[in-house]
């Protein structure tokens, strides 16, 4: 899935390629991906004409603001990913009609498509059509649970040391569990905490109350550097995602123990491990970060 990185790249580029457009028509083959309205026509009615004034993140979310006070909010869920470019219809399937990235076969699953008032589309790829696309009044979508529940950002000025110290010291379960908790701090999921637990050199089977003052230091740190750095290099496309311009990015040869599973650690050499947590698989060396 998608984490802060992927989800805050795909914002940064959508940014730069569809704002004040304006949306002419939409295609889509999998109505159940419009969760709100439930009718897709309703939906269409709601999107049409509208002028993107707006695109931010809220954790994992992307939230396209829309004159007359709309918001379609979209979540890419596990398979899903947003691309922009041009595509012409042949059979069942969509090609690119431009050579290049979105050629890349992960981009090929596309179920939603917003066609743009410059001749671009706006398009939704997403394998297993888990991702979900509602269209919200803005003051609605602010006050909602949706939104209210959405922990702290770790790009926030709000993420401080301290306000991230408070959060761990408060409970007992493991430090990996914690760190994916959406509704403590948002957009952190299996391969950022991987990443960030082996920089600290912590067991992400840890009790959270019983780590150090230096050791939540650590991780604060290490948290704040591997997303800046993840977001630099456009996040990570080990699995399904792609950026918007439908490249991969750059992270996977800055990955040090996720999905790297009996490889030797880069720092010690001692064979990458993997366990379950909460029916999560987690990375880490046995050696560098003892429980």
């Amino acid at each position: 899935m998608p984490e802060l990185p992927e989800v805050e790249t795909t914002k940064r580029e959508l940014k730069r390629k569809v704002l004040e457009r304006t949306f002419l028509d939409i295609w889509c083959d999998a109505k159940k991906l419009i969760k709100r309205p439930r009718s897709f026509e309703e939906f269409k009615k709601g999107i049409l004409g509208r002028k993107i004034k707006n695109i931010e993140r809220k954790g994992k979310n992307i939230l396209i603001y829309l004159d007359k006070g709309k918001v379609l909010l979209i979540h890419q869920k596990l398979t899903g990913h947003l691309l922009v470019g041009k595509w012409q219809k042949k059979g069942n399937s969509w090609i690119p009609q431009i050579k290049g990235p979105l050629e890349d076969p992960a981009n090929r699953f596309l179920h939603l498509i917003f066609f743009l008032d410059n001749g671009l589309m706006l398009a939704l790829s997403d394998l297993r059509k888990f991702a979900k696309v509602e269209l919200w009044d803005e003051k609605e979508l602010m006050q909602s649970k949706e939104i209210m529940e959405i922990g702290i950002d770790p790009l926030s000025p709000e993420f401080t040391f301290q306000e991230f110290k408070t959060r761990v010291k408060s409970t007992k379960r493991k430090i990996k569990q914690v760190l994916m908790d959406q509704s403590l701090i948002a957009g952190i999921g299996n391969i950022y905490s991987d990443e960030a637990l082996f920089a600290a050199k912590i067991h992400p089977e840890r009790r959270a109350n019983t780590l150090s003052e230096k050791e939540i230091k650590d991780l604060y740190q290490s948290i704040k550097k591997i997303l800046k750095k993840a977001i630099e290099v456009g996040g990570e496309s080990i699995s399904d995602y792609r950026r918007p311009d439908g490249s991969k990015g750059g992270f996977d040869s800055l990955r040090k123990v996720y999905r790297r599973e009996g490889e030797p650690c880069p720092r010690c050499k001692a064979p990458i491990k993997r366990i379950k947590i909460g029916q999560r698989s987690s990375y880490f060396c046995p050696k560098c970060q003892k429980l």
